[in-house]
Parts: structure tokens; C-alpha cells; sequence
């Protein structure tokens, strides 16, 4: 078995951000050379998330909503008494999870109909990257 590792960055303008990474974990995976295997994809953060769904605005939008109505912004969590006001974005990265497994099949993402992979930053306007590492034969 091989394995290849290479890592993503991201530094987004605004403080939550959802971007299709699908084209650049394609990429990797054809330079791995790995024909049959699997590709971990993992936020290296605990304020962002990485999953799988459709890419369309709408639910994006709704997912967005979704969240914030879950892990509202809020002066008021006890992690602010650290001096943080990040405690929302930690929240949202539990119920999102970060990172997702995608199968490879002849040397591709061997994805159901209209999946992507999506990095979900929400607690962005820094530096911050994501793992993405292919293993198989």
C-alpha cells in the first residue's frame, strides 16, 4: 500500500466560509498514483469542518442558516471567559465534523450523484489548513 500527503491552506476574507475543495482532492489523488484506495480529508482546526454534500447555493445558504440557529453567535459561552469569542465556531465544527473518507476507485473520487467536498470555515480571516491524505494501491 502507498500513501501521499499533502495539505491544503486557506485564509478566508470573511469569518464563515463554505468552499468547494472537490478540484483540489481530485488533483491529489491523480498525483498520488493510487487507483483503489481512500482519501482522508481532515480539518486541522477546531473551528472548521470538512464534509460531504451538494454544491448548491441554496442549501448552502440553508445549511449556513441551519447552523447559526443551532450555535448562534454568543458573547455569553463560557469558553468567552478565556478571552476567545469563538465559542459558536467551535459548536458548528462538532455538529459538521471534521473531516470525511471518500473512496477511489480507478484512480478517481468514486462519489454518489452530486457530492462535493466542502471546507467550512467558521471562525476564518486567518491562517489555517486542511490534510488530505490518499492511501490505497
Amino acid at each position: 500500500m502507498k500513501s501521499h500527503t499533502e495539505y491544503l491552506w486557506f485564509n478566508t476574507k470573511n469569518a464563515r466560509e463554505y468552499i468547494n475543495i472537490s478540484g483540489e482532492v481530485e488533483e491529489i489523488v491523480r498525483k498520488s498514483g493510487v487507483k483503489e484506495g481512500m482519501v482522508l480529508v481532515s480539518a486541522m482546526h477546531i473551528t472548521a469542518a470538512v464534509y460531504v454534500n451538494d454544491a448548491e447555493d441554496g442549501l448552502i445558504q440553508d445549511i449556513d442558516e441551519w447552523l447559526e440557529k443551532l450555535a448562534p453567535f454568543n458573547l455569553k459561552y463560557r469558553h468567552h471567559r478565556t478571552g476567545e469569542t469563538n465559542g459558536d465556531a467551535h459548536l458548528k465544527s462538532l455538529l459538521m465534523h471534521h473531516e470525511v473518507i471518500v473512496p477511489i476507485t480507478d484512480g478517481k473520487l468514486d462519489f454518489g450523484p452530486w457530492q462535493q467536498i466542502y471546507y467550512a470555515e467558521f471562525d476564518g480571516q486567518r491562517k489555517k489548513r486542511v490534510i488530505v491524505k490518499v492511501m490505497g494501491e
